[in-house]
């Protein structure tokens, strides 16, 4: 599950709120075990997804960096050409 929460920092454009609540999204099916939860659990786990998300746009919001940002079409080639070396070979 977690593969699918990608460094959302340091990117132009930024990070959009979607993407902000996917990652959190993902982070809390992973630690829960559960991508669905039950009726029960289910005002807890959007809560959670809810606080994390907010969490996470404040940290984005408060890192400092000196590293210009890295532009999103030119590391999703990069994590495409990785991908296609490790499946080469399979």
């Amino acid at each position: 599950m977690c593969r699918n929460i990608h460094t959302l920092y340091n990117f132009e454009p930024a990070a959009t709120d979607d993407e902000v609540h996917a990652a959190a999204l993902q982070f809390v099916r992973k630690i829960s075990g559960s991508t669905k939860p039950s009726k029960a659990n289910a005002e807890a786990f959007e809560r959670a997804v809810e606080e994390i998300a907010h969490i996470s746009r404040h940290l984005l919001a408060d890192l400092v960096t000196t590293a210009p940002p890295k532009n999103r079409e030119e590391e999703a080639q990069k994590a495409r050409e990785r991908s296609q070396r490790r499946f080469a070979a399979a």
